[in-house]
């Protein structure tokens, strides 16, 4: 039987794929010199500090299955001859969890609910709420389509927006170039759009400008999505709100605006951090260790060097 080389970062992966037959899976950290001249599957380290890619120099790789959905930036950092797989099935369901619950407490004040349980104070008022609001979902790509899945229940008239047109599933997409005609009437906008130049500030001053005073902006894709300079300006004068669990600059520097605004809750980039990620890789991985035993093309390419 054929047998392939799968290095992973941690002894947990290694444990949870050690009886696979045909695999031999060891642990390289990637924070020195591969073990071995040739590796078949490299996972690298789940958001490392830093690029641990400019190790595969060197190494004949065959596959490199990263543990995040985004990849911009990637390409650049790999040696030729390389396929890089990301974790398309890891973190959908969790980030989509989060954009909700983001919207949820901007829309029904939970952060002012704890900062008043903090002060041991009793502060009732009256909310927004999320029922019969207009949210577009901005990107409908695996996370896009999550989000619109667990908005649905609680009675929101969606619009879907996409880089082209298209029906989908009962569902009309709308095209990007719409937006200025979109953006008056949507109460809030959840951007869950992948990173780099193409997508870099989409949400801008035009994009703020063209929202309703005080609507909702909610990113759970990447921070360079949105201009931060533009969203604090339009916080301050338009009253315009925002729940972020990706900023630009990330992580944010301790005297940030951001962080004191009203209308705004930062979390720290935490889309994909429940305890559902480990199985989810592991369930990837081993589908991905099939394909390549099997003789198969692997799952999830996205780079193709």
């Amino acid at each position: 039987m054929a047998s392939i080389s799968v290095s992973v970062p941690t002894d947990r992966l290694a444990e949870e794929l050690a009886d696979i037959d045909g695999a031999d899976v060891f642990v390289w950290k990637m924070d020195a010199a591969a073990p071995r001249p040739r590796i078949d599957i490299v996972v690298p380290p789940y958001m490392a500090a830093g690029s641990p890619l400019p190790w595969l120099e060197g190494v004949e790789v065959g596959l490199v299955q990263g543990q995040s959905i985004g990849y911009e930036g990637i390409a650049e950092r790999l040696p030729d001859g390389v396929l890089f797989a990301n974790a398309t099935t890891v973190h959908e369901a969790s980030t989509a969890e989060l954009a909700v619950a983001l919207t949820l407490t901007a829309q029904r004040g939970i952060d002012r609910f704890v900062r008043a349980q903090d002060a041991r104070e009793w502060r009732p008022f009256q909310a927004t709420g999320l029922a019969d609001r207009r949210v577009m979902v901005l990107g409908y790509g695996g996370v896009g389509k999550a989000v619109a899945a667990r908005l649905a229940p609680f009675e929101v008239d969606l619009v879907a927006v996409a880089s082209t047109a298209r029906d989908e599933d009962g569902v009309h997409v709308h095209a990007v170039d719409e937006l200025p005609e979109l953006l008056p009437g949507v109460d809030i906008v959840v951007v869950t759009l992948p990173g780099g130049e193409k997508t870099r500030h989409i949400v801008d001053d035009a994009f703020l400008s063209a929202l309703p005073e005080g609507a909702l902006v909610v990113n759970v894709g990447r921070g360079s999505l949105i201009d931060t300079d533009a969203l604090v300006a339009h916080a301050r004068t338009r009253g315009i709100r925002a729940a972020l669990d990706v900023t630009d600059p990330e992580p944010l520097p301790a005297d940030h605006p951001l962080w004191t605004l009203d209308g705004v809750v930062i979390a720290p980039h935490v889309g994909g951090a429940t305890d559902a990620m480990h199985p989810r890789v592991v369930r990837l991985l081993r589908r991905q260790i099939s394909h390549l035993l099997a003789g198969e093309e692997p799952e999830n390419v996205v780079i193709r060097t």
